[in-house]
Order: C-alpha cells, then sequence, then structure tokens
C-alpha cells in the first residue's frame, strides 16, 4: 500500500458504527524500517488521535478499521513526515526528496521508497529526523 493512497482515508471502528477521523499521517521507524502507528485528525476543533499500528484491523481503498483506543497513554515515538523528506546516504550525499513510500499493511514493513532519484529499497533506511531520511548508500564508505 502507498503512503499517499493512505493518507485521508477514513478511519472507522469495526462494523462501521463510528468514524474516528481520517488518517493524517504514518509513523515510521525507519532503523526497524516499519510504520509504526497512524496518526488520525479528529477534525478542525478535535485534535489528533495516534494509534499504534497493531490497532488496524484491516486497511483498503476505502479506509482504515480500527479497534478503538482505550483512552490510556499512546507510547507514540516523534513523528517526522516521511514524505516530502530530504533523502541523504550516511556519507551525506544528496539523494533527492521523498515522493512516496510503499509499505505493507499487515506487518508495517517498509517495501521501498520512491524519491526525486528512483527508488530505494526499504532495506537500505537507516534512520529519519526533522532534517532528513538517511540511507545507506549501497556501496563502500568514503574515508
Amino acid at each position: 500500500m502507498l503512503f499517499s493512497r493512505v493518507h485521508g482515508l477514513p478511519v472507522l471502528t469495526p462494523g462501521g458504527a463510528d468514524r474516528l477521523g481520517t488518517v493524517r499521517a504514518l509513523t515510521v521507524d525507519a532503523a526497524s524500517r516499519t510504520v509504526t502507528h497512524v496518526r488520525v485528525r479528529r477534525g478542525r476543533l478535535r485534535g489528533e488521535i495516534v494509534l499504534a499500528l497493531g490497532a488496524v484491523e484491516a486497511a483498503g481503498p476505502d479506509g482504515l478499521v480500527v479497534r478503538p483506543p482505550d483512552g490510556g497513554p499512546s507510547g507514540a515515538p516523534p513523528h517526522h513526515d516521511l514524505l516530502g523528506s530530504r533523502v541523504l546516504t550516511e556519507c551525506g550525499e544528496e539523494r533527492g526528496t521523498v515522493l512516496d513510500a510503499a509499505f505493507d499493511p499487515a506487518d508495517g514493513r517498509i517495501e521501498a521508497v520512491l524519491t526525486t532519484f528512483g527508488e530505494v529499497p526499504g532495506d537500505r533506511l537507516l534512520g529519519l529526523g526533522d532534517h532528513a531520511l538517511v540511507v545507506r548508500s549501497g556501496r563502500a564508505h568514503h574515508l
């Protein structure tokens, strides 16, 4: 599933009983190469809730079905937007900007990141912060 296709999807409880909001963003742990949380916009004045990816029971082109939040602490890590991030290698070489990313909604594994320079396999992700997405260059390190 592509990040761009998930953004803005409705987030529903099982049976469609309640609409929690819409997907605002996905939180990525680049070191483990996985999507860890879904950030749900509840409305203009109602703020945002953060759900662990494990709360997602089903994902498709029409929306996400999630177990309702229990109101406890989410324990969500800090969020850095993957889409639009600058891409750098571990040697500091510029590798474009993130356009999109493909992930497996069942386990959150990042399969590939599409950049303005081409596709980067998910197994080359090293870190994501405010400044950039850092990827392994795939060749010998510079001295």
